[in-house]
């Protein structure tokens, strides 16, 4: 069975696919988290994370903009972006204790993205958290 770990790994890289113009990923949420083995509970967890993300999309690059400190949003390394409008869209609108959830943004992106990511990951949602 899936963990939530997993089922955010597999969101992260759905928005990395949609961030780079794949928005028609959309239609294939369903098979392509089936594929990746993530079923019942966190796969309703996956698709929330997911459209929720893409329902407030402009919110969530509004905060990432509105925190940076120097630069732009396609400065942004996708995987990065794609990490970040996870974990902005949990702390917005999710219900959940936000250290776990930038811890687990943190993890994810010392997984899946480049050597600084993960502190840069941390500073921004850390402002955001504060703000």
């Amino acid at each position: 069975m899936a963990t939530r770990t997993q089922a955010r790994e597999s969101v992260i890289g759905l928005l990395y696919a949609y961030d780079l113009g794949n928005e028609g990923i959309v239609k294939f949420v369903d098979e392509i988290l089936e594929d990746k083995k993530i079923r019942n509970k966190q796969k309703e967890f996956a698709l929330k994370l997911f459209n929720g993300v893409i329902a407030n999309l402009e919110r969530i690059d509004e905060e990432i903009i509105s925190n940076l400190k120097q630069g732009t949003l396609s400065d942004i390394g996708s995987v990065e972006k794609s990490i970040l409008k996870l974990a902005i869209y949990e702390i917005l609108f999710e219900d959940l204790d936000r250290a776990i959830i930038i811890n687990e943004a943190i993890e994810l992106s010392k997984k899946l993205a480049s050597d600084g990511a993960p502190k840069f990951v941390n500073g921004l949602l850390d402002k955001i958290v504060k703000s």
